[in-house]
Protein backbone atom coordinates (compact mmCIF):
# COMPACT_ATOMS: atom_id res chain seq x y z
CA UNK A 1 0.00 0.00 0.00
CA UNK A 2 1.07 3.53 -0.34
CA UNK A 3 2.14 6.53 1.99
CA UNK A 4 1.74 9.88 1.51
CA UNK A 5 4.28 10.98 4.50
CA UNK A 6 8.14 11.78 3.00
CA UNK A 7 9.19 8.86 5.05
CA UNK A 8 9.25 7.24 8.36
CA UNK A 9 10.86 4.61 10.18
CA UNK A 10 9.12 1.33 8.18
CA UNK A 11 9.97 3.24 4.62
CA UNK A 12 10.97 -0.23 2.43
CA UNK A 13 13.89 1.82 -0.11
CA UNK A 14 17.47 2.53 1.02
CA UNK A 15 18.55 5.91 -0.33
CA UNK A 16 20.49 3.93 -2.96
CA UNK A 17 16.76 2.40 -4.63
CA UNK A 18 15.30 6.04 -3.97
CA UNK A 19 18.33 7.52 -6.19
CA UNK A 20 17.98 4.90 -8.38
CA UNK A 21 14.02 5.08 -8.55
CA UNK A 22 14.16 8.93 -9.07
CA UNK A 23 16.61 8.38 -12.02
CA UNK A 24 13.96 5.88 -13.60
CA UNK A 25 11.01 7.93 -13.52
CA UNK A 26 12.91 10.53 -14.88
CA UNK A 27 14.08 8.40 -18.01
CA UNK A 28 17.35 7.04 -17.54
CA UNK A 29 18.63 3.97 -18.65
CA UNK A 30 20.47 2.14 -17.05
CA UNK A 31 23.81 2.85 -18.20
CA UNK A 32 23.14 6.19 -17.49
CA UNK A 33 22.14 5.93 -13.81
CA UNK A 34 25.49 3.80 -13.21
CA UNK A 35 27.05 7.05 -14.63
CA UNK A 36 25.22 9.25 -12.74
CA UNK A 37 25.22 7.65 -9.10
CA UNK A 38 29.14 6.17 -9.73
CA UNK A 39 28.15 2.71 -9.97
CA UNK A 40 28.00 -0.59 -12.43
CA UNK A 41 25.64 -0.84 -14.13
CA UNK A 42 24.75 -4.69 -13.03
CA UNK A 43 24.52 -3.03 -9.37
CA UNK A 44 22.07 -0.43 -11.07
CA UNK A 45 20.16 -3.34 -12.41
CA UNK A 46 20.34 -5.49 -9.01
CA UNK A 47 18.63 -1.93 -7.41
CA UNK A 48 16.11 -2.52 -10.14
CA UNK A 49 15.12 -5.76 -9.25
CA UNK A 50 14.74 -4.62 -5.58
CA UNK A 51 12.51 -2.10 -6.44
CA UNK A 52 9.99 -4.13 -8.43
CA UNK A 53 9.96 -6.63 -5.68
CA UNK A 54 9.74 -3.81 -3.06
CA UNK A 55 6.70 -1.98 -5.49
CA UNK A 56 5.11 -4.61 -6.73
CA UNK A 57 5.45 -3.92 -10.24
CA UNK A 58 8.54 -3.40 -12.84
CA UNK A 59 5.90 -1.01 -14.41
CA UNK A 60 7.54 2.66 -14.70
CA UNK A 61 4.40 3.79 -14.55
CA UNK A 62 3.73 2.08 -11.29
CA UNK A 63 7.22 3.18 -10.15
CA UNK A 64 6.33 6.69 -10.97
CA UNK A 65 3.22 6.73 -9.42
CA UNK A 66 4.73 5.07 -5.78
CA UNK A 67 8.04 8.03 -6.58
CA UNK A 68 5.31 10.78 -6.18
CA UNK A 69 2.93 9.52 -3.78
CA UNK A 70 6.12 8.84 -0.99
CA UNK A 71 8.21 11.86 -2.01
CA UNK A 72 10.75 10.66 -3.80
CA UNK A 73 10.15 13.03 -6.63
CA UNK A 74 7.94 15.97 -7.11
CA UNK A 75 5.07 15.86 -10.33
CA UNK A 76 7.28 18.92 -11.75
CA UNK A 77 10.21 17.36 -11.13
CA UNK A 78 9.29 14.67 -13.83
Amino acid sequence: HMRLEESSDDDPLSEREKDVLKLIVKGYINKEIADLLNISTPTVIFHRRNLSEKIGSKSIGRQTIYAVMNGIVTPDEL
